[in-house]
This record gives C-alpha cells, sequence and structure tokens, in this order.
C-alpha cells in the first residue's frame, strides 16, 4: 500500500514540476498510438465490412488468419518487424529499425486484426431480412452501406476501443522495434518496464497512473461518443 501511495505522489510530483521527459514520452506514447489505430481503422473497418457482407471462395480461410491475429502475441509481432526492418530485411535500406515508425508498425500488425475482426463479427450479425427491407425501398449500395454504418456504429466504435486499448498498452513489440531509446522511442509502457527492472517501482508506479489515466480518459470520450444517443 505504501509503494501505491508513493506512486501517486510520484506522479503528482511528475505532473507538477513540469518536466519535459514525462511530457516528450507521454506525447510520443499518444502519438504513436492514434497514429498506428488510425491506419488500422481506416484500412480495417472496410475490410471488415467486406468481409462481413460478402462471400467468396478463400473468404474462411483469412476469417481465420484475422481471428489468429487477434491473439498475436506482442513479441512475435515485433519479431515480424524486426526482420522486415533489418539491415538484411525487405526494408533495411530506409533505416526504420529503432524509429517511432518501428513502434507503429508493430502497433498496427497487433492493432489491424482486432479491428477488422471485429468489424466483420458485428456485420455477420445484419439480419437478412433487414438488408432485404433496405433494398426494397430502392436504397442504393452507398445509401445501404451508409444506413448500416449508422445501426453499426456503436460495435465499430468498440472494435476501435478495443484496437486502441491493446496499442496503448502495448510493452514487447515497442520495446523490440524501439529499442526504447530516450528522446527517441522512449514510450509509457517500455519506460514503465525500465524502471521496474531498476527498482525504481515508485517511478514506474506514477508512470502507470499516467498511463492508466490517459487511456481512460481516451475511452471515456470515445465510449460518450459512442452512447451518445442512449444516454
Amino acid at each position: 500500500m505504501d509503494l501505491i501511495w508513493e506512486g501517486l505522489i510520484k506522479a503528482f510530483e511528475l505532473l507538477t514540476s513540469g518536466d519535459p521527459g514525462i511530457f516528450d514520452i507521454s506525447l510520443l506514447t499518444l502519438r504513436v498510438s492514434f497514429t498506428a489505430i488510425f491506419f488500422s481503422t481506416i484500412f480495417g473497418i472496410p475490410l471488415g465490412i467486406l468481409l462481413g457482407l460478402t462471400r467468396f471462395r478463400g473468404r474462411k480461410f483469412i476469417l481465420i488468419l484475422f481471428n489468429i491475429g487477434m491473439g498475436l502475441p506482442p513479441v512475435i509481432a515485433g519479431l515480424s518487424i524486426t526482420m522486415l526492418l533489418w539491415r538484411s530485411g525487405p526494408l533495411g535500406d530506409y533505416a526504420l529499425l529503432y524509429t517511432p515508425t518501428a513502434i507503429v508498425l508493430a502497433q498496427i500488425l497487433v492493432s489491424f486484426p482486432i479491428v477488422v475482426g471485429l468489424t466483420c463479427s458485428s456485420f455477420q450479425q445484419i439480419d437478412e431480412k433487414m438488408l432485404l427491407q433496405i433494398k426494397a425501398l430502392g436504397a442504393t449500395k452507398m445509401q445501404m452501406l451508409w444506413i448500416l454504418l449508422k445501426e453499426l456504429r456503436i460495435a465499430i466504435l468498440a472494435a476501435i476501443m478495443a484496437g486502441f486499448g491493446r496499442v496503448i498498452a502495448e510493452v514487447g513489440a515497442a520495446m523490440m522495434v524501439g529499442g526504447n531509446i530516450l528522446g527517441e522511442t522512449r514510450i509509457l509502457t517500455t519506460s514503465i518496464m525500465m524502471e521496474v527492472s531498476k527498482g525504481n517501482f515508485d517511478v514506474a508506479i506514477a508512470l502507470s497512473f499516467i498511463l492508466m489515466a490517459l487511456a481512460f480518459f481516451i475511452t471515456f470520450c470515445l465510449t460518450a461518443l459512442q452512447q451518445r444517443r442512449h444516454m
């Protein structure tokens, strides 16, 4: 209990002291997380809709791959991106390893299957009678898609929140591809891991409170947007 109390005090001190290092780490955490979930969303939701509403050869196999990807261990994602960006890898010439871009790529790899899988699942549950009724009313394909998006906006936002929760809490892949370099790739999760390894539990707990505060605030905002017509 003393450690938790000391962590709260330390978190308050770090925030009120205006420590630029803490703010830089927090901003980088938000930047890479938002970037990753942005790309996972703009590509994952259309793909999830496509998989949920259409039927084609190989669709079940693709769904199996995405369902497996939803439980992909972060270290495997980190290893995959590391091999891709390594000097002898396909993208080694771009020198992206141990940069924020590498962290974003790793976070996309762990969040993309979640967004696709949950979106696909929600669209698969649409009643066939509803689709027939929309078509009977003379709606175009774009109009029908817009109606479905409005009907399933809660499920879509839930998919985005699930993906965001995965990336902001991710540490294994970020450590592997980012290297936890101060001022370059150090984010809150890797900072917590480092402080624990050094035995600085008060600082680790303080950083944990900051990370939880950011995650809770963003999730609160998304939930408020999700439920604004249901409150």
